[in-house]
């Protein structure tokens, strides 16, 4: 049975020693680079690997981009490969931060092309507080070959969403909190609100109170309510830097609206030119 979304801790327990198999711990805080790979050392899912943010799952920040761009991809199946990944493997990916890191991995091996990959619902959190194994030793590392079959429709660009900017022809469902989205706070980037004509979209209204994921019912009621009847292909999600949209997105193909488009640079890449213009409050 392949996995292409959500697995959950009893699955994932049972099939953990299947050499198929291989586990990324995404652990990682934004206020803090080194926290996850800390956590990680101390305790992790047995087998599991460690995958850095922004050292492994990001390209550096340049003067264009956002705060974390996608990584190159050759660079990224070289990395994939020599942690075992190979066509045949199904991947599972967890952080303690309700999916909301380790949902960039989800999303990068299906820009790949490689679709057998899940999030673990409920994450660390499910695992640790179930009394699931836990183990200190990092896994030597396992040669793949896995082959990059990138899909370039996967992604939406600053320029295509500023020249058909007012057209309607995309819809952008912002991830961010509503906090941020209306401009009232702005922690981490230099500059408060987001773009003309998008829609706030919470990613934590993905989750129940425990951390897990909602049914797929509900996720599609209230992403059909989001969309408002329009093809999900129409449709980009973005954030702060084009990781916890991937969220929405996760979600959106759990729901059943597949073919959403990410906007990789997120609201960070948009406000690096002036000329971008932003909005304020809710007036999506």
């Amino acid at each position: 049975m392949a996995y292409p979304t959500l697995i959950d801790c009893a699955d994932l327990h049972n099939n953990l020693q299947r050499p198929s198999w291989v586990v990324f711990d995404c652990r990682f805080d934004l206020a803090d680079a080194g926290r996850g790979s800390r956590d990680y050392a101390a305790a992790h899912l047995p087998g599991a690997r460690y995958a850095h943010l922004e050292q492994v799952l990001s390209a550096p920040v340049s003067g264009t981009t956002g705060r974390h761009p996608l990584p190159n991809p050759g660079l990224l199946a070289a990395w994939l490969g020599s942690s075992g990944v190979n066509p045949a493997t199904q991947v599972v990916v967890y952080d303690d931060s309700g999916g909301s890191m380790a949902v960039r991995l989800w999303w990068l091996l299906r820009w790949l092309g490689h679709t057998t990959v899940a999030l673990l619902d409920g994450g660390w959190q499910a695992w640790s507080g179930a009394g699931y194994p836990i183990s200190e030793r990092v896994p030597e590392p396992r040669q793949g070959e896995f082959q990059a079959r990138v899909q370039p429709e996967f992604v939406l660009t600053s320029e295509q969403i500023l020249s058909t900017l007012g057209s309607g022809r995309w819809l952008l469902l912002d991830a961010r909190t509503r906090e941020r989205y209306r401009g009232e706070q702005e922690p981490i980037d230099a500059v408060a609100g987001h773009i003309p004509g998008a829609v706030s979209h919470p990613f934590q209204w993905n989750l129940d109170a425990s951390g897990h994921f909602l049914p797929a019912d509900e996720l599609r009621r209230r992403y059909a309510a989001a969309i408002g009847g329009r093809d999900p292909r129409s449709v980009a999600c973005l954030c702060g830097s084009g990781v916890t949209a991937c969220h929405d997105l996760l979600a959106m193909e759990i729901a059943g609206f597949t073919g959403a488009r990410l906007y990789a640079g997120s609201w960070s890449e948009w406000i690096r030119d002036p000329k971008r213009p932003i909005a304020r409050g809710d007036t999506a």
